[in-house]
């Protein structure tokens, strides 16, 4: 798989920094925080989601360049929007990081107030991309799957919840394993799977898939951002930085209720296991052409990064 996502890059990168040549009008400081952010070496899973969906849904009467054309003005945005959100997460007010991708943070290579700007500008770099990419008739519907993933009821709602459990901001915290396990499943349906959901809706509404393939993909989504989560929160307890890029044991050091700490890590795995056999068999119909997502969905529970 790493050999595939290794193309994903070859594909996306040059498209990814024509977007950010900004007009001279953008404040340099500006234009290279946001640089910075969104062309940091990454896994670029997002866009990969949004091709590889393309591809599955794209009928065998192009190649797959094509599809992947016809998409790369939503996976450029969705790679935007979760830059953006990356920016802002690492932030001081927030989850305080000051690694991120095996770099500093962007409030730390810049500051505070540039990092702020910086998720803004990507936010609206992202909209403006999908606005002027994708085909007028799909324009429209595309910029609002994106909008309701990044919004209050998806990403952005998402991290308020997240933070309120970690905060005390909640009136009845959730107290028994099950209700702790119900309580992250509903913030990471929202803060992680939205954008996964977005991204492969995008794809396919790129190729103009039809019902049933919208329907794949949806049920492709949910548990593969679940089962991304749950090996997310199992690297957190168990891997290294220096394989992650990013600081390490921090959930545990914040009382931040996850799989392993609520489940245990055993657990923890053999759900993570079960939902990318679910992601695996709901893509099943869409056939060879979606052999890269199964793929995908195997591979992010295996991972050790």
């Amino acid at each position: 798989m790493a050999g595939h996502l290794e193309v994903i890059r070859d594909f996306i990168e040059p498209r990814l920094t024509a977007a950010l040549d900004l007009s001279e009008d953008a404040p340099l400081r500006l234009a290279e925080s946001m640089r910075y952010a969104a062309l940091a070496p990454g896994k670029r899973l997002r866009p990969a989601l949004a091709l590889w969906a393309a591809q599955a849904c794209g009928g065998r009467d192009a190649d797959r360049l094509t599809h992947w054309s016809a998409a790369g003005p939503a996976a450029v945005a969705v790679e935007l929007i979760h830059a953006y959100s990356l920016v802002h997460d690492d932030l001081p007010a927030m989850d305080d990081d000051d690694l991120r991708r095996g770099r500093p943070t962007c409030h730390r290579a810049f500051d505070e107030a540039t990092a702020i700007l910086c998720g803004d500008a990507l936010q609206a770099l992202a909209f403006e991309t999908l606005a002027a990419g994708m085909p007028a008739g799909a324009a429209g519907r595309a910029c609002l799957v994106l909008a309701r993933a990044a919004g209050a009821a998806a990403l952005v709602g998402g991290q308020v919840d997240d933070l309120a459990a970690e905060r005390g901001w909640l009136t009845t915290p959730p107290a028994t394993p099950a209700e702790q396990i119900a309580w992250m499943d509903r913030i990471n349906r929202r803060k992680t799977g939205g954008l996964f959901l977005a991204a492969l809706e995008l794809g396919g509404l790129s190729v103009g898939a039809n019902p049933t393939q919208f329907a794949a993909l949806n049920r492709f989504g949910q548990a593969f951002g679940m089962a991304f989560q749950i090996a997310d929160d199992l690297l957190d307890a168990e891997g290294t930085e220096a394989a992650m890029g990013k600081r390490v044991g921090k959930d545990a050091d914040r009382g931040k209720l996850t799989y392993p700490t609520v489940a245990g890590s055993d657990a923890a795995r053999d759900r993570a296991r079960s939902l990318a056999d679910e992601a695996v068999a709901a893509v099943e119909p869409l056939g060879e052409s979606a052999a890269e997502l199964a793929g995908l969905a195997r591979w992010i529970v295996a991972r050790d990064h």
